[in-house]
């Protein structure tokens, strides 16, 4: 007699978003439905048939994750030939199985399964359960609930699939990206309002590669891939290798994870820089730091070599205070989100000056991101900030656009 199953079972296996727990799920369902013994999914691949997913009633030391039998010898490759009939309710009565080696090697006396078929029309493998002991009370109802579970499983594997295969795309174009040095560097000028000249520049990485993706993203993905570091480094390289191009009172900005510095890869980077006092290390306030006495330990080399700390993005979260105190920034950028309409907006102005007021207090300077009117600057002028960026005063650019800045006088 089969087990009775409740159809909110099938919505919570929806609701799992893990898809292997999604999966397994099924098999548990469908082999209690069915009183088996031994329920699997399995795949062919290299001429063998693997056990990928398997839900046992017992321990089953041969059916288990990840063995394999050749897959001329099984029942799934005969299934999926059409050689073999899917029900098959005493294995030793029927002319093909009761002769097959893998019948009595995993004592299989009943059988029901079905192929698994991708949608591209491929063969993924079988969804398959079986009793060690025949069963006469298997039926084509039985095979229409195998079929119907089959289904949801083949929507998942499919899905996976795809997904295994997009991001071996990803981390193919990562690569290449990598092997071929393939970031081109854009400076974004940063004046000063006590000199009205430009005092630094902060460096971006462009990728003008197919498909097109914001920075972030490749950044982001690579990491996925434990390719982060790889093309973090690359860009900082590509960065000091352009260095000799600016005058020596200008300093350039390096965006960086704060991972990379406790890793040791940013001081890996400036190993053979010396005087590293016209280079800033920006971390942003959205990067997240586990142990802050570690991360000082990193920095003190570097900051001996006269490198300064720069904190990102203040004023768009919390988090950025704590960075503040905790890493004895240098320098605090204040985000778009708040020096935008600053003169207009006096919540905005008030939040500004208490950071500003607090700054100073620390000793820390301040440079006001996103600028994009003059009267945003006059009023940053009241608020003592010390330098300024933004699209008003020169968009991100490639180096020798950028380096026209450095004759510019802020009217």
């Amino acid at each position: 007699m089969h087990v009775n199953f409740s159809e909110n079972l099938l919505l919570d296996i929806e609701a799992e978003t893990d898809l292997n727990i999604r999966l397994t799920r099924l098999l548990a369902l469908i082999r209690k439905h069915l009183d088996m013994d031994v329920a699997f999914i399995s795949e062919f691949k290299d001429s063998k048939r693997i056990f990928k997913l398997v839900d046992t009633k017992r321990p089953n030391e041969i059916v288990k994750v990840g063995n394999f039998d050749p897959i001329n010898e099984t029942y799934c490759n005969k299934l999926a030939n059409n050689e073999l009939d899917n029900i098959i309710p005493d294995t030793s009565k029927n002319s093909i199985t009761r002769d097959m080696p893998v019948t009595k090697k995993l004592n299989i006396g009943a059988y029901i399964g079905v192929p698994i078929t991708l949608s591209n029309g491929d063969i993924y493998g079988t969804f398959c359960c079986y009793n060690e002991q025949k069963d006469d009370t298997l039926n084509k109802r039985d095979l229409a609930f195998l079929n119907l579970i089959s289904d949801l499983a083949s929507q998942l594997i499919d899905t996976q699939i795809q997904d295994n295969e997009a991001k071996q795309i990803i981390k193919s174009n990562v690569l290449n990206i990598i092997n071929t040095n393939n970031i081109e560097i854009y400076y974004q000028p940063i004046y000063s309002l006590n000199t009205n000249k430009v005092s630094g520049y902060e460096s971006l990485s462009r990728f003008f590669v197919e498909p097109y993706r914001t920075p972030n993203i490749w950044f982001d993905e690579a990491a996925q891939f434990g390719l982060g570091e790889a093309l973090e480094m690359l860009a900082i390289n590509n960065v000091l290798g352009n260095m000799s191009h600016f005058n020596k009172e200008v300093y350039v900005s390096i965006n960086t994870s704060p991972e990379h510095i406790l890793s040791g890869a940013v001081a890996n980077a400036l190993a053979a820089i010396s005087d590293c006092s016209n280079i800033v290390l920006e971390v942003t306030e959205h990067s997240p730091i586990a142990n802050y006495n570690e991360m000082l330990t990193a920095l003190a080399p570097l900051r001996k070599k006269g490198i300064r700390l720069a904190i990102d993005d203040v004023g768009a979260g919390y988090s950025s205070f704590q960075h503040i105190l905790e890493l004895q920034a240098d320098i605090i950028k204040l985000d778009i989100s708040l020096t935008r309409n600053i003169n207009s907006d006096r919540r905005k102005y008030l939040l500004a000056k208490a950071l500003c007021g607090f700054a100073k207090d620390i000793g820390c300077n301040i440079i006001a991101e996103g600028i994009e009117t003059l009267e945003e600057i006059n009023t940053l002028r009241k608020l003592n900030v010390d330098k300024v960026q933004g699209y008003y005063l020169g968009r991100p650019q490639a180096l020798c656009d950028a380096l026209v800045h450095q004759k510019l006088v802020l009217s």
